[in-house]
């Protein structure tokens, strides 16, 4: 393990809790909290300037640093507003991704060029997807390549107040806050009492204690996914149960990979865990030494492996497509708030 990935499990361990380590960080914390209660009143004053954009912009992010659940929720979002007759598209950062300009994920970019999660966004919805590091500046070039986008959904980005936004999605994971303290004593990187639209939750269930919590009135959020495909062959596909008994390695190179782990061991196997880092970039092969028979790994990941030499004709790698589970009344409420926008 790498000195930065101890550091990494380190304080996230210490988050969970307000033991030593997070104690001593805590003046720190309120020093981070002051900064971003400063910053967030002065684009409110309007002495920093927030852009807007023509069409209705919904914001989906998290407060919880790391891995919750955001690109399955747009994915399923996006998917929503097309069945309700809506034309959205998405803009996003891109984690990793090249240059600060902003431009398009077609179904074919390089990963590394333009972020994994984007073009996993790209290929699971088939709608327009930018990136580049000024969510606005995305934002506009979108538009101006597809005028018949009506609502653009930002993929992370909830503190970028420089883009101003209609609907605010909050998601959190069944570790609800955390110790409820900000950075760097704690995970959050603002308040639990923040103001939102929605609250998510990515848990099998909401308990009355993580309710609390998060706050609000919050949507349950299911990962589910029972089947796996062949990374060299996507049309070969067989049910999770079918490599029960085999040598499995499972390998995730996201934010929590605890998850992914879990839903696996749901299905009923059983496997070594290779946690990776988040946006792993697989440069250095990490399946070499590996006796598996089997190795499974995410969505996000198979769209960088699939773009490498050494990777993408190797037998063993199946890929667990994993879909959001949601109750139809947030993109309901969703589709009511853009439509009220769009008609003002």
């Amino acid at each position: 393990m790498s000195k930065n990935n101890s550091l990494e499990s380190t304080l996230t361990r210490a988050w969970l809790r307000r033991g030593p380590l997070a104690c001593a960080l805590w003046p720190l914390s309120l020093l981070f909290r002051a900064l971003a209660a400063l910053r967030a009143a002065l684009f409110r004053a309007g002495v920093l300037k927030s852009g807007r954009l023509p069409v209705p912009v919904v914001v989906v992010g998290n407060i919880f640093i790391g891995g919750t659940g955001k690109t399955p929720l747009t994915i399923w979002l996006a998917e929503a507003l097309l069945r309700a007759g809506m034309r959205p598209g998405v803009i996003s950062r891109g984690h990793g991704s090249e240059g600060e300009a902003p431009r398009a994920v077609t179904l074919d970019a390089d990963a590394r060029a333009v972020g994994d999660e984007p073009l996993l966004i790209a290929r699971r919805t088939g709608v327009p997807v930018f990136v580049g590091r000024q969510r606005f500046e995305a934002g506009r070039a979108l538009l101006a390549a597809h005028p018949e986008v009506d609502v653009l959904l930002t993929d992370d980005g909830l503190q970028h107040y420089a883009l101003a936004r209609d609907v605010e999605v909050i998601l959190f994971d069944g570790r609800g806050v955390g110790n409820g303290w900000l950075l760097p004593a704690g995970p959050l990187r603002e308040p639990p009492a923040r103001r939102r639209d929605f609250t998510v939750v990515n848990a099998p269930e909401i308990t009355p204690r993580l309710a609390r919590a998060v706050g609000g009135q919050p949507f349950r959020m299911q990962l589910a996914g029972d089947m796996a495909e062949r990374l060299r062959d996507p049309a070969e596909r067989a049910p999770l149960a079918e490599f029960a008994g085999r040598r499995i390695l499972a390998a995730a190179g996201i934010g929590n990979p605890g998850r992914f782990f879990a839903m696996l061991r749901g299905a009923g196997l059983r496997f070594a865990e290779l946690a990776l880092p988040d946006h792993y970039d697989f440069r250095e092969d990490p399946f070499a030494a590996s006796d598996a028979d089997v190795i499974l790994i995410t969505e996000k990941d198979a769209v960088k492996c699939g773009q490498l030499e050494n990777l993408k004709h190797d037998p063993r790698l199946w890929v667990v497509p994993v879909s959001a589970r949601i109750d139809a009344a947030l993109a309901e409420q969703i589709v009511e708030k853009c439509r009220g926008r769009s008609t003002a």
